[in-house]
Order: structure tokens, then C-alpha cells, then sequence
């Protein structure tokens, strides 16, 4: 391995590449074609992203749960508060809004104020029939008036489902048909079909209809997510461009960073597709952040090949040397950045593995990439002018450098003080980080189907499905009077918990029977009594048949039932509170030895879904801060190295967590993912601060406080640069609609920046106040990589 990395094979890659420029260039473009061709199978996910392995047991209880009754979010809802609703221009307009809807292919029914069937007793024979709510042709101000009074006060039956608890507002429930609901069909029916009717009855009534259900949340969030790609790329184009030319003071040089990072940015997008992989909310980062991560190497590049030119003139010598000099620098910075991100594919949530797999290509893709185009690229150009190179004489650089000289040099003990300090508050603000499980809280709080969400919170009570499935253990078991009762007592307990709306099962549909029975009268919606069940219960049987609507809540063979509630978006620690009671009470309604109940839903998935992930993600961050120990290790062979040059990237981290205690930022599915990020890529500055070290102390023979400044002069423009570029294109991800996304830009863009500041500023000084015991030659043995060739051998 000595060799392999030796400054001989660097120089044989560099004559390699200068001599096969052209061959190079073209099996590039032909690569970028290739990538560009599998465009065509990228997907956008149509599903919520299941953050629990496949065989995890809240998995396999969902699953099952789906095998019995189908796909749960099938139902999106439209609602209305307005008391103009009840006129009959607009009543008649919103019944018509039903009935185009139900037209569609992909609608299993809908179900209106309009469409309502009424539960009867026959007066020709025994049993009863549905009747529709709504009889009269011609509705005039009076007779609506009368119907929605018997609507809200005599049809219990349709409470919670058809109008608010609250009697405020009402709702058309439109149920999808279940095979399209994870399918491509699903965005074409609500963008072409609903969204259009919707827009079609506000214009023609003046009446705002409000849209949700998990169906319609989704393909809003999908194509917001769409959408925000674009707006990141140019983001992060246009802020990089304009640092980089800030720095380097040349359209050429910017100009041919952009195009090599475009081209990353193209093999990205061709890679998800290559690997069909959907486009979710993480995935959607991985173009941007190849810009991010790519320019520091264009600078790195770069600015050795001016610096070069500078000194001695040679084109031929200066492309040489930056490939040789430079080439290993950035490969072992790249390497850690992309080790950060491949953890996540050791963790067993599919969601993560597809964003580690495709982030810790595409940061090699952009590595090898500039190191092939800059080089070429400029060995076609002519020889920079000074006027190129004046930005390697700014006067406000040297004053910086200057500045951390002077710190390290005079205030040594003020940076342990201010290190300890914020070490000290970091750790208070960690013990108030909150964890968040909510599916919506990263949604865009300013769309107009966020707001919508709120509305149906405030009015309904919930809109995240969570279901309770009842096994009887024997066939037609549900319909047992006993079960029925057992099934009751459960529904008053979860009509008891505030953050849940009114349940809805088949003991909803008996209770309306019994009501029926007794000429609609609302005091009789109660389940029957031992004498009353023979009848009641034979005939609920047959109007279930009859209706499509509860159907879905008994199996076919009437061993499984179903409860379904919907919760309100609830903090983690209430969650689980609410969860632990309701098993107990669960427990012990239902005896274990005669039924088997689980409870899952959308909403117990997701929660859980989070936890489990930010244990995995704990892991993975350890795991990641062990690999790159390793390679300390390997690189420099000294334990007290691999200590010295971790502290100065696991205190930024500390820093970073206790600021997400003390503003609020829960932990959840978006803002772990800053600490391996930020870890991966703020390592790469102590890489380039140790390699150099290790080299100017051979050079000025183990003289340490010589060899620390030297270091810090050589290294601290490079890591400003750098850190500067990746501080404002992580901040590029603020400008983001997504809660999750702009916590993740804005903690790494400080994480990095706390980074940069420890290892200019905390690194040096450590190895100055500890000199005796690591800066030795028994210590610093002869590295398994030279990172950075000695001068020596390359001349």
C-alpha cells in the first residue's frame, strides 16, 4: 500500500491523465450521455417513506393489518365551513362537485351531503332498507334548513364523518380505489381531475373548500419537493459561483468549476435513475450537495496549480504537480467525506441506505471528475496572467492568517476557556433536545395544504389514520353481541382521548340499526340489548352488505374488525403516553385467550419509524467517528494523534446538539443526519492541518512551534475557503419550504463553521501545549500515506 500511494504512483497518474487528455475527456462525455439516458427512470415516491426494516414487528402487525382490509389512506376529504353552503344554488353545486368526482375511474364512491342514504325500517316485511336523505327535487331555503337539522341532530351515524363534532362544518369523504392509491394514477386524478372541480366550485359559489387526506397530502408534498430541486441546484450554483469568484477573482476559473460540477450533478441524477431509485425528500439533496462538496476540490485544485504558476512559471511542472501534490489530499478528503454518508447504509431503513449508496458515489463521481477536468482543461489554456493570481496576495487573508497566528500563539488558555465553556453549554442544551415523530412537521407550513391539514385538525379532530385490528379467533365472531360491547367500551375510551377523533367501526352501523328500528329516533343510537340482538344483529348484517361505506371494517369471513381513528399531529412523549394507556385498556377489554389485538396505522408506523431511525443513527455516527479513528490511525500510527484530531470535530458536533436543545429542534428523521454529514467533511480540515504538520516538522527538523505556524499559514487559507464555500451552500438548503431541510442546511452550515474554527484555532493549540508527548519522532512514525508528498522527494 506504501507504494500504491507512493509520490511515484501520483506522478504516474499525472503524466496519465496529461497524456491521455483528450481519450479522457471524450470517455467523460461519453459517460455524462450514458448518465443522461437513465434519467428516464428516475421515480418520485408515491408512498411515505417506511423508516422500519421490513421485519420489524410493528411492520409485520401493519402488514398484516393490510393483507385483511387493503390499503389504509385511501380517502381524501373536502370541507367546508360556510353557512352559505346551505343555499340551494350552492348546495346544489356542491352535490354536483360530488357527483363529477364520482365519475373518475380511479374513485370507489363518494360520499356527500347529497348522496347520504338513510337506514329504515321496512313497513312491507321485517328488516330494513337504505332510503336516500335528501328526497325532494326542488330544495328551497326552508327545506334545507330542515335537513341539516335533521343532519345534525338526529344522524348520529354520520357525526365525525359527514359533519363536525362540532356542528360547524361538513365534508365530502371521496375513497380511492385501493390499487391506485401508491401508483402514478393517484397525482394524475388529483392535478388533472380533483384540483380542477375544486377550483371550478369556489369560482362559481365564492365558497373556500378545504382538501386533505393522506392521498392528497402526499402528492402536494411530492411535487413540492419536485419543485424545490431545481430551486436548490440554482442555489447552490449561483452562491458557489459567486464565492468562488469572489476568491479567485476569474470567469475562467469559475466558469470551469461550474461545468465540472453541472456534470456531477447530471451523473447524480443518471445514478438514481440507473439504480431506479424514487426521489424522496433526502434524495432530492444529493444534487445540491455534489456542488457543495465539489467546489472545495476545484478550489483545492486550483489554487495549487496558481500558486505553482506563481512561483516558477512551468505550465507542464504546475499540472504535474497539482495531481501529484494535491491529487492524494483531496482522494483521503473525499474518502472521509464519503465514509460520513455511507454509514447510513449499515442502518436497515431503505430510505437511508438508497441516500448513503447514491451520496458516497456521487462524492467520489465528483472527485475523480475534478481531478481529470481541471487539470486538462487547463493544460488546453493558456498560462494564467497575474492578474489571476493577484488573489493569492490579498492583504485581508494575510490579516486572518495573522490573526489565528496570534491566538494560538498569545491566547491559548482563552481557547480552552471558550472551549470548555461552550463544552459545558452544549451539554445542558443537550438534555432539553425533544424527539419528534410527526409526519407533517417538516411539511411546508406556508402551502395552502398545510393549512388545510390544520383545519380538518381543528374541525375533525385528526387527520393521521391510526387503526386497531381485532382478531376474533373464529369465523363470524364479530358480529357477536359480546364482542360488539367489548368493541363499544374501546371506542368511548378513544372518543375520551382529546388528540383522536371519533372512531369509526361496524358497532356504528349496528347502533344506527337499533336507531332505525325505533323510527330514527337519536336516543336509541346505542347497541342493542340481549333481547333486541337477534333481530337488530341479522339485519345489520345485511345493511352492511348493502353498504359500501362499512363494509371495509369487517373481513369477508367476520373473524377480523377494524377500529379507525384519526390523530391530531402529537409531540413523541404524549404519543407514546397515549399509546402505553391504550394497551393497557386494551388488554383489558379484550382477553388475551379470545382475541388478538394489535394497533398500527400510518401514524404508529411513522412514530416509531423515527425512533428506530435515530438509534440507527446514533450507531451509524459512532460507527462513522470509529472508522475515521482507523484511518487516523492508519495515516499517522499514533493513538495520541488519533485523540488530538478528534476533539476538535466531536466538539463542534456537542455545540451543534445543545443549540438544537436551547432553540427548540427536536431530533427526528431530517436533523440527525447533520451529525454524520458535518463530521465526514469537517474531518477532511484536520487531514489537510496534520498532513502538513507531520511534513513541515521533517522539514524544519522537529522543531515544533516552527512547524505549527508554518502549518497554519500553509493550511488556514485553504480551510477558510473552504469552510466558506460549504457554509453558505449548506445555507442554500434554508431557502428550503420544508422544516426538516432547513434545520438540516442551517445546523451543518454551523456545525462546519464551529469546525473550521476548532481546527484553526483548538488544533493548533493543542499541539502545541502537548508537544512533549505527541510531537516526537516516536510518535509521528512514518505514516502509511503520505497525504501530502515531502518537497524533497518530489523535486
Amino acid at each position: 500500500m506504501d507504494k500504491l500511494f507512493s509520490i511515484g504512483f501520483w506522478s504516474a497518474v499525472a503524466r496519465f491523465i496529461i497524456r491521455n487528455r483528450t481519450l479522457i475527456l471524450i470517455v467523460i462525455a461519453i459517460i455524462t450521455v450514458f448518465f443522461t439516458m437513465q434519467w428516464k427512470h428516475m421515480r418520485f415516491t408515491y408512498t411515505e417513506a417506511n423508516l422500519l426494516p421490513d421485519d420489524h414487528e410493528i411492520n409485520v402487525e401493519y402488514n398484516k393489518f393490510l393483507s385483511e382490509f387493503g390499503e389504509e389512506g385511501n380517502l381524501i376529504v373536502l370541507g367546508v365551513k360556510d353557512s352559505a353552503l346551505f343555499t340551494s344554488s350552492n348546495f346544489k353545486a356542491w352535490n354536483q362537485l360530488s357527483k363529477d368526482i364520482n365519475l373518475s375511474n380511479e374513485v370507489e364512491l363518494t360520499l356527500s351531503v347529497g348522496d347520504l342514504q338513510k337506514l329504515e325500517k321496512r313497513t312491507d316485511s321485517a328488516g330494513f332498507h337504505l332510503v336516500p336523505f335528501i328526497q325532494d327535487s326542488v330544495l328551497t331555503v326552508e327545506k334545507l334548513k330542515q335537513y341539516q337539522f335533521e343532519l345534525f341532530n338526529k344522524l348520529p351515524f354520520y357525526n365525525g364523518l359527514i359533519y363536525s363534532p362540532n356542528k360547524q362544518s361538513v365534508r365530502t369523504a371521496i375513497y380511492l380505489k385501493k390499487d391506485i392509491v401508491n401508483s402514478p394514477a393517484r397525482k394524475d386524478f388529483i392535478d388533472n381531475d380533483l384540483i380542477p372541480l375544486i377550483k371550478n366550485f369556489e369560482e362559481q359559489t365564492g365558497i373556500k373548500v378545504h382538501t386533505s387526506g393522506m392521498p392528497y397530502i402526499r402528492t402536494l408534498n411530492s411535487q413540492n419537493i419536485i419543485d424545490e430541486i431545481g430551486m436548490f441546484i440554482g442555489a447552490a450554483l449561483l452562491v458557489t459561483s459567486l464565492i468562488f469568484f469572489f476568491f479567485f477573482r476569474s470567469f475562467r476559473a469559475t466558469f470551469i468549476s461550474m461545468v465540472t460540477v453541472i456534470i456531477g450533478v447530471m451523473w447524480a441524477f443518471g445514478i438514481l435513475g440507473l439504480l431506479h431509485y424514487e426521489i424522496t425528500v433526502l434524495t432530492a439533496l444529493i444534487p445540491p450537495l455534489i456542488i457543495v462538496i465539489g467546489i472545495p476540490n476545484c478550489i483545492f485544485l486550483i489554487n495549487k496549480y496558481q500558486q505553482e504558476i506563481k512561483q516558477h512559471g512551468n505550465q507542464a511542472k504546475s499540472l504535474q504537480r497539482v495531481i501529484s501534490k494535491v491529487g492524494n489530499a483531496t482522494l483521503m478528503t473525499n474518502v472521509t467525506t464519503a465514509s460520513g454518508f455511507a454509514t447510513f447504509i449499515l442502518t436497515n431503513s431503505k430510505l437511508l441506505k438508497e441516500f448513503g449508496i447514491v451520496a458516497s458515489i456521487n462524492i467520489i463521481a465528483i472527485f475523480l471528475l475534478s481531478l481529470f477536468i481541471i487539470p486538462i482543461v487547463y493544460s488546453y489554456m493558456a498560462v494564467p496572467k497575474y492578474k489571476h493570481l493577484k488573489h493569492l496576495n490579498k492583504q485581508w487573508i494575510g490579516k486572518f492568517v495573522s490573526w489565528m497566528e496570534r491566538m494560538v500563539k498569545e491566547h491559548r488558555i482563552a481557547i480552552y476557556i471558550m472551549a470548555v465553556a461552550l463544552l459545558c453549554t452544549s451539554i445542558i442544551g443537550i438534555f432539553n433536545i425533544k424527539l419528534s415523530g410527526s409526519l407533517i412537521e417538516d411539511m411546508p407550513k406556508k402551502a395552502e395544504f398545510f393549512q388545510d391539514i390544520k383545519f380538518f385538525e381543528t374541525e375533525y379532530e385528526g387527520i393521521m389514520p391510526l387503526e386497531i385490528l381485532i382478531d376474533t379467533k373464529r369465523q363470524k365472531g364479530v358480529m357477536k353481541l359480546a364482542t360488539l360491547k367489548r368493541m363499544d367500551e374501546l371506542q368511548e375510551y378513544l372518543e375520551e382521548i382529546p388528540e383522536l377523533s371519533k372512531p369509526l367501526s361496524v358497532v356504528e352501523l349496528v347502533k344506527y340499526s337499533k336507531q332505525a328500528y325505533y323510527n330514527n329516533n337519536p336516543e336509541y343510537y346505542q347497541l342493542p340489548n340481549s333481547q333486541e340482538r337477534t333481530f337488530i344483529l341479522s339485519n345489520a348484517k345485511s345493511s352492511a352488505k348493502d353498504s359500501n361505506l362499512l363494509s371495509s371494517y369487517v373481513d369477508s369471513t367476520g373473524q377480523y374488525a377494524r377500529v379507525t381513528t384519526f390523530m391530531k399531529d402529537t409531540k413523541t412523549e404524549r404519543f407514546d403516553r397515549i399509546e402505553e394507556d391504550l394497551r393497557a385498556k386494551v388488554n383489558k377489554i379484550f382477553p388475551a385467550e379470545r382475541y388478538e389485538v394489535s394497533i398500527t396505522g400510518k401514524a404508529l408506523v411513522f412514530q416509531k419509524g423515527t425512533k428506530y431511525l435515530v438509534t440507527n443513527l446514533v450507531i451509524s455516527l459512532s460507527l462513522a467517528i470509529f472508522l475515521i479513528a482507523l484511518l487516523m490511525a492508519w495515516m499517522f500510527r499514533s493513538l495520541r494523534m488519533i485523540l488530538v484530531s478528534l476533539i476538535p470535530n466531536l466538539l463542534p458536533l456537542i455545540i451543534t446538539a445543545g443549540l438544537m436543545g436551547f432553540l427548540g429542534v427536536p431530533i427526528k428523521p431530517s436533523t440527525i443526519l447533520v451529525f454524520s454529514i458535518a463530521f465526514g467533511i469537517s474531518v477532511d480540515d484536520t487531514i489537510h492541518f496534520l498532513a502538513k504538520y507531520r511534513q513541515e516538522l521533517i522539514s524544519n527538523n522537529w522543531k515544533i512551534k516552527k512547524s505549527v505556524y508554518a502549518a497554519l499559514r500553509e493550511t488556514g487559507v485553504s480551510m477558510f475557503y473552504t469552510s466558506i464555500v460549504l457554509f453558505f451552500g449548506f445555507s442554500v438548503f434554508t431557502i428550503s419550504s420544508f422544516g426538516g431541510t432547513v434545520a438540516l442546511g442551517a445546523l451543518v452550515s454551523a456545525t462546519l463553521l464551529f469546525a473550521m474554527l476548532a481546527n484553526l484555532l483548538l488544533l493548533p493549540s493543542l499541539l502545541l501545549s502537548l508537544e512533549r508527548s505527541i510531537a516526537n519522532k516516536e510518535t509521528l512514525k512514518k505514516p502509511a500515506l503520505k497525504i501530502i508528498p515531502d518537497s524533497e522527494e518530489e523535486e
